[in-house]
């Protein structure tokens, strides 16, 4: 994984105390349109960012979890230099809350904010009593594949068949461009070259994904979504991270779609997506090789 990374960190115009500035891989490219970049990338400098201003100023922070991380994804962003802007909205005794905007610096222009996101930190502490209802184990649809490498680095998808059972894993998209229900079993890149991802930072890049599988149907994916809101009732464990969808609702030209985030031990979130209708750049998925980028790597 020592290839991969969304973006490689340089200092402002070569003056450290301007601070960090990232630029983009090809690896932080989208399948959307050339010269832009992919909805994990800037999700996850955002996570990146929010979680280490945290860590650096707010005490007592071991006590907090990330519990909610919704992003805004309200622009194109470009593949230019990239930064990030953190500011403490709250800092409270048992909610903190932070906002950070993802800007970027084109050569011709003035900077652009091109996403925000809100992340709210809770403390952590005991259940209250009682009971609560949950889905029972005999319902669960999601059972992690069985890798043996952790140098395969290929993503695992699976679709129900036309009786809605369970289909196999594979790694072949084109196999899975069908109208049912969909889940994908992967392991997320670095955000930053040489650094190693964050349980929070591989929840949050992994939650993208809960636009693929729910806005993804017979003919490609047509949605492109706006905005991501990531809800952890604790941080994963492990490299790999599930994401199957779970609700899908459309209506002239608007997707809302909701999917249920897994690792080897079961569910520990879920993510939710709105969506806009972008079919004028269709992502066929029996055309496009998404697999180019780890033979590369």
């Amino acid at each position: 994984m020592t290839n991969i990374a969304f973006f490689e960190p340089i200092s402002a115009d070569g003056r450290p105390d301007e601070g960090i500035r990232y630029r983009p891989t090809t690896f932080a490219a989208s399948l959307w349109a050339p010269g832009t970049l992919n909805g994990p990338a800037v999700c996850g400098l955002a996570a990146r960012a929010v979680e280490a201003e945290f860590g650096r100023h707010e005490s007592g922070g071991d006590e907090f979890v990330p519990a909610r991380c919704t992003i805004d994804l309200f622009k194109a962003a470009r593949d230019i230099v990239t930064s990030t802007r953190v500011r403490v909205v709250r800092s409270g005794g048992r909610i903190r809350v932070l906002d950070v905007d993802v800007v970027q610096h084109p050569d011709d222009a003035d900077e652009v904010v091109v996403a925000r996101a809100t992340t709210v930190f809770l403390r952590t502490s005991t259940n209250p009593p009682g009971r609560r209802w949950h889905r029972p184990a005999d319902a669960v649809t999601f059972h992690p594949p069985e890798i043996a490498s952790d140098d395969d680095l290929s993503p695992r998808f699976a679709s129900d068949a036309a009786d809605d059972t369970v289909g196999e894993w594979e790694r072949d998209m084109a196999n899975h461009q069908n109208g049912h229900r969909k889940r994908m079993w992967s392991r997320a890149a670095p955000i930053v070259a040489g650094e190693k991802l964050t349980p929070f930072q591989r929840a949050v890049i992994s939650a993208e994904s809960a636009s693929l599988v729910s806005n993804w149907g017979t003919t490609g994916i047509g949605f492109i979504n706006c905005d991501l809101t990531v809800a952890l009732s604790r941080l994963p464990s492990g490299e790999r991270i599930g994401v199957e969808a779970d609700v899908h609702i459309e209506d002239d030209g608007v997707s809302v779609s909701n999917a249920g985030l897994f690792d080897a031990h079961g569910m520990f979130g879920t993510a939710l997506v709105t969506a806009v209708n972008n079919a004028a750049a269709q992502i066929d998925f029996t055309t496009v090789d998404t697999s180019e980028r780890y033979r590369e790597a």
